[in-house]
């Protein structure tokens, strides 16, 4: 695929970053001006109480290229992304979070492998820079995904993801927690989309706190887990009772670094 692609939407799912929203943004439009004249940010306000609301604002403002919608109250991640995702309206689709923890510029290294036969490049944490509880229960997390679903990626839990949208059209959405990462990529996988891979840096929380880590948000997170596996893996396999013919687990072509 050539490097200025017809069309692309960012969008960036955003709670309470008043701090770091309006950098990623910026670069985000100084990168998309530099590869395509069609192109458009999205910013997801997931009912955020600092700031964050009127600095989108203001942003949106300044630029056409810029949509931002509030959601009236914190929705979940999950809900944050499915509205990215209904809105976004380019050929190219690519999100990552708004806490600056991801390079948006990166994005251009996830392009090249765009090519006529992929549908999926997924980045990967180079190393992950965060506390060594977040470390530690985000690798078993990630294996946890990986052999419950049979995931065709060594890392659903990196934000920083380039979808065509036509693929995203062959497949629904449920999820409001974070669990929305695994059923995005098993439900694409399942609906025959070939995925690359390339690793991105990863950085530490410049500013706040994360949302996520939260009881609450964990438990939510794991319930859907559980309740997704058992929706999509466990009955897939049973039709009134009777054992449904395996389907023969995808293989995706990996990107090594």
């Amino acid at each position: 695929m050539p490097l200025n692609p017809a069309s692309i939407s960012v969008f960036l799912p955003a709670f309470n970053d008043e701090a770091t929203i309006g950098k990623l943004v910026s670069e985000a439009l100084v990168l998309l001006k530099s590869l395509t004249g069609d192109y458009e940010v999205i910013v997801i306000n997931d009912g955020s109480s600092d700031a964050t609301a009127s600095v989108l604002d203001e942003l949106a403002d300044a630029s056409a290229h810029i949509r931002i919608i509030h959601h009236p109250r914190n929705l979940g991640y999950g809900a944050a992304l499915r509205t990215g995702f209904s809105n976004a309206g380019k050929d190219l689709i690519f999100y990552t979070d708004g806490d600056g923890q991801y390079d948006v510029k990166e994005l251009a290294l996830l392009l090249p492998l765009m090519t006529d036969e992929v549908d999926v490049v997924n980045g990967y944490k180079i190393k992950r820079q965060d506390d060594r509880y977040r470390a530690v229960s985000g690798a078993i997390y990630n294996t946890l995904a990986r052999w419950f679903f049979r995931l065709p990626v060594r890392d659903v839990d990196c934000d920083f993801r380039l979808i065509r949208r036509r693929a995203l059209q062959r497949i629904s959405l449920s999820a409001s927690s974070g669990a929305i990462c695994v059923e995005l990529v098993h439900k694409l996988a399942s609906a025959g989309c070939v995925f690359r891979e390339v690793p991105v840096h990863h950085y530490e929380r410049p500013h706040g706190r994360s949302q996520f880590f939260t009881p609450r948000r964990i438990a939510h997170t794991v319930l859907e887990f559980f309740a997704l596996w058992w929706h999509v893996v466990v009955s897939s396999y049973f039709v009134f009772g009777k054992p449904r013919a395996a389907k023969p687990r995808f293989q995706a072509d990996v990107q090594d670094p």
